[in-house]
């Protein structure tokens, strides 16, 4: 935006226009032991010069991942993205696109909506998808209300492997009395076992939240916990990676009742951490306890094809004390941007995908084991596992990042116990190459004998990449 600075005397002809005499007088609903005592501490008047090479200074503080060597996770995922997505995201027709107020001059819109809903239920072989929540925390978290209203229930259980930022959001929906949650923990191998969830599942809860691949890249047995849930009428929440369904069974086919995703590895930059697209798709006869929007298609009187907005009565800005949710938005440009890349990709392009990132982080994991080190959990993973190291994992991102290789997520950061781990995600972008220049970089901190992590080991590469 443009550098427009504003001099004293504007300042006195905006206050005079509102009608007061300071600025302070602007202040007066907010209580007095609230307020800053002293000015901030901020720099002192610039130039526009200035000001844009200070601006421009700390933009290089920033390293994008098309620069670094990086092995980031965590919900964000750099996966491939055509070029052609982004040439058609931009076309101001796309560009421009926002929820549609106004149906009957929304067609484009509405359609681009109701293919995006159509190849949601595809990937997760579920009977119906809504528009697309704001991203995958409040997508897990909406499920969670959804089952509490269904089930008329207020306990919801999460396992200890759903991602600590989904949680949070969770525990702020739940502020209100919607619902309580309790904790399942996680078993050896990183994975639910059935026998705590007998213990932990009762006909109080209304839900399961279940993560697979879960937080730290282990896959859960998802059908053998399926039956334990529904056997005390409780609801199943999948919690799932969109790549992943190339290879893995998808929600649907386990008997998931909701599935709930983040897409933004469904074609959607990294950025700074967003924007974000949030996928949610359920069975046929929960479609009326369904968050957000649904669109439909029809015909008008004469015959020709038409989409519409269906299920509204359940929104916020129709009835709010009925309200079975608060979205009434949707990331309508992520959506679309999505669509175009489910679209151009296919599914034999998900299954390639798919197939390189596990093959990738396998060999990832190998390269790594070989060294010495060793795996947090033994369960199957698809692109992401947990690594222990002997020295805290901060330490060892300092050192890489020195190198430009950014090695992971510090799993410290999240819990204390797990200063020591480090989680470490692979994608089908990955170059051999790259995997070598990390494991290079982790030999500096190779487990000494005696550590209690494995030593090193000859590495089998065949078949891996």
């Amino acid at each position: 935006m443009s550098y427009v600075p504003n001099t004293d005397a504007d300042r006195k002809k905006m206050l005079a226009a509102i009608g007061v005499s300071r600025f302070e007088d602007l202040l007066d609903a907010v209580p007095n032991e609230i307020r800053l005592k002293e000015p901030l501490k901020i720099p002192p008047p610039a130039s526009e010069l200035e000001l844009f090479a200070d601006l421009r200074k700390l933009s290089r503080q920033n390293i994008p991942v098309s620069v670094a060597n990086s092995f980031l996770g965590g919900g964000f995922y750099d996966h491939f993205t055509p070029a052609a997505a982004d040439f058609i995201i931009r076309r101001p027709e796309f560009l421009t696109s926002y929820t549609p107020y106004q149906a009957e001059v929304s067609q484009g819109t509405l359609q681009v909506i109701y293919e995006f809903q159509s190849l949601i239920s595809a990937l997760t072989k579920m009977e119906a998808a809504n528009a697309s929540m704001y991203d995958g925390a409040s997508a897990v978290a909406e499920a969670a209300l959804m089952t509490a209203h269904i089930t008329e229930r207020k306990e919801v259980l999460v396992t200890e492997g759903l991602n600590p930022n989904y949680l949070k959001v969770l525990k702020t929906y739940g502020t209100g009395g919607a619902y309580q949650l309790r904790s399942l923990p996680l078993g050896p191998s990183g994975q639910v076992e059935p026998e705590a969830l007998k213990k932990n599942i009762s006909n109080k809860t209304a839900a399961l939240v279940l993560q697979t691949p879960n937080f730290f890249g282990c896959l859960e047995e998802a059908k053998e916990l399926e039956s334990i849930v529904h056997a005390v009428g409780a609801k199943l929440v999948a919690v799932f990676d969109p790549i992943s369904l190339g290879m893995v069974s998808p929600p649907g086919e386990y008997n998931a009742d909701i599935a709930v995703a983040e897409g933004q590895s469904l074609g959607v930059p990294i950025s700074y951490g967003g924007p974000a697209v949030g996928l949610f798709a359920a069975k046929k006869e929960l479609v009326r306890r369904m968050p957000g929007r649904i669109a439909a298609r029809t015909t008008d009187v004469t015959g020709k094809i038409g989409y519409v907005l269906t299920l509204q009565t359940r929104e916020q800005h129709i009835r709010r004390e009925k309200a079975t949710s608060n979205i009434c938005t949707n990331q309508g440009l992520m959506a679309t941007l999505s669509t175009v890349f489910m679209s151009l990709v296919g599914k034999e392009g998900l299954l390639q995908m798919a197939r390189l990132s596990y093959a990738k982080a396998h060999y990832t994991a190998a390269l790594l084991e070989a060294k010495g080190f060793r795996r947090v959990y033994a369960a199957p993973f698809f692109k992401e596992f947990a690594l222990e190291l002997p020295v805290p994992a901060s330490r060892v991102a300092s050192r890489l990042r020195k190198t430009n290789i950014v090695p992971g997520i510090d799993l410290g950061k999240y819990d204390r116990k797990r200063k020591n781990q480090l989680l470490i995600a692979v994608t089908e972008k990955k170059l051999r190459a790259d995997i070598e220049a990390l494991a290079e970089g982790m030999s500096f901190f190779r487990p000494k004998a005696g550590s209690g992590i494995a030593p090193e080991r000859k590495l089998e590469t065949a078949g891996l990449v």
